[in-house]
């Protein structure tokens, strides 16, 4: 009988973690290529932990492989939510490695860079699907939003019942049109942002405190 009550008492326990609140929310940051992801996710590290998250760069497709950032706790209005930060790759319905070309780079680098960036958009379409608990989407608001990249994968964020808040980002751009992205999807929240120069990132941090907390 003792062994029945102590395996009891372990299959509790872990189940007891596996659902504990205190445990950290694995939050994914996503969107198309050069959206200002990882500048995001760079932002929100240094402010809470003081470290970066990985590297940014105007080549796209800069991040090819998921990189996660552990235990960052933000606190914002009586609010606090402990997250993992997973930064993934743009995602894109094809990766040419001309595109690579364009900045200078050689054939066969722009091919490996490609290929690995395919991957990638895999591995974060599996995050998305089984391994995240909520999602930052962010987009470039100098860019239209309507694109079947945006609309495929906010209807999967959707179908997946997960909470998402919509950051608008760089609005330090003098063609930054918040509005059309808040047109674009009307039945999420837009928060508009500059990841590169920090503006307006106390509502940033209100809201993934309020929607992940």
């Amino acid at each position: 009988m003792g062994l029945i009550t102590n395996l009891r008492k372990n299959i509790v326990r872990v189940v007891d973690r596996l659902f504990s609140d205190s445990d950290p929310k694995r939050i994914g940051i996503y969107g198309p290529p050069n959206a200002g992801k990882t500048t995001l996710a760079n932002r929100i590290a240094r402010d809470w932990t003081g470290d970066a998250v990985g590297p940014e760069s105007q080549i796209p497709h800069e991040t090819r492989r998921a990189r996660r950032k552990e235990n960052v706790e933000i606190s914002r209005d009586g609010k606090t939510v402990n997250i993992d930060i997973v930064d993934t790759p743009g995602v894109t319905t094809k990766v040419d490695y001309k595109e690579f070309l364009e900045h200078d780079m050689e054939k066969d680098d722009a091919v490996r860079r490609s290929r690995e960036a395919t991957e990638g958009v895999a591995e974060a379409m599996h995050w998305l699907r089984e391994d995240v608990d909520g999602v930052i989407y962010v987009l470039d608001s100098t860019q239209d939003p309507f694109t079947q990249v945006n609309t495929m994968l906010i209807g999967i964020i959707e179908s997946q019942d997960l909470p998402v808040l919509i950051f608008a980002n760089k609005t330090d751009l003098t063609a930054s049109n918040v509005q059309q992205i808040s047109n674009a999807f009307p039945q999420h929240e837009t928060v508009p942002l500059s990841a590169l120069e920090g503006t307006n990132m106390d509502e940033v941090y209100g809201k993934i405190a309020e929607y992940f907390g």
